[in-house]
């Protein structure tokens, strides 16, 4: 058995997203045939527990060509300075900064998997923040700045927005929330709470703007919690 988060976009309510971690069957291995399988579980898990909600693949081993779109590795944006093109993962491992080094600059030019296994992200000590061009960004609250970027680089696909919005809940099979904070998933169903509560351009208008919406809510995701998010046990 395995667990993956379940976000769903919240139109109303103190959280703009909503974490239920459901717990489904695991088919072990490394193929891509396995992953998918198990994804499949997922899905049928969560939609068991949730038959009215729109549920949606957000990674590599989507089955849809916008699932896969949608991956950090896949996505990208083009900056204003230098009008560079940046996956959205590079931009996040490239803007860490470390107590004993960083931001790592040369990883926003690198590929995707070569920036997230950057052997200086986990020796250069603990992360205490991150610089994205010059702006610095805080740590807390937590998947902050990830979200930022991701949300920024989804507005500016409007073929992709318009496929998210036509769904109300995300999964991401490859994300483990024993192991890692920041999730696409997550950050895909941030942008749906957003924009069907009109907030999305209000909140990227600026850092402190953002920042400030974000801080307003309360948190319900698959690390931190302050609504006694849901547990959804399936066998």
């Amino acid at each position: 058995m395995a667990v993956r988060p379940l976000y769903i976009a919240e139109v109303e309510g103190p959280a703009f997203v909503r974490t239920i971690l459901v717990n489904f069957q695991w088919h072990s291995g490394m193929a891509a045939t396995q992953r998918k399988k198990s994804l499949a579980e997922l899905h049928t898990a969560a939609r068991a527990a949730y038959p009215d909600l729109r549920v949606m693949e957000v990674s590599r081993f989507a089955q849809s060509e916008a699932g896969v779109a949608l991956s950090a590795f896949n996505l990208t944006f083009v900056t204003k300075p230098r009008q560079r093109e940046i996956a959205v993962e590079c931009a996040f491992q490239g803007s860490k900064v470390f107590a004993g080094g960083g931001p790592f600059s040369d990883l926003l030019d690198a590929t995707p998997l070569e920036a997230k296994r950057d052997p200086r992200l986990v020796n250069s000590g603990r992360l205490i923040g991150f610089r994205f061009f010059g702006t610095d960004w805080p740590i807390e609250p937590q998947t902050a700045f990830y979200d930022w970027i991701y949300l920024n680089a989804l507005r500016k696909r409007p073929d992709l927005s318009e496929i998210v919005l036509a769904h109300d809940a995300f999964t991401d099979i490859a994300f483990n929330p024993e192991k890692s904070i920041n999730c696409q998933a997550g950050a895909v169903a941030l942008f749906v709470s957003l924009m069907r509560r009109n907030l999305l351009a209000q909140a990227l208008t600026s850092r402190e703007s953002f920042l400030s919406i974000m801080e307003s809510a309360l948190v319900s995701n698959a690390r931190q919690d302050d609504l006694n998010q849901g547990r959804l046990l399936l066998d």
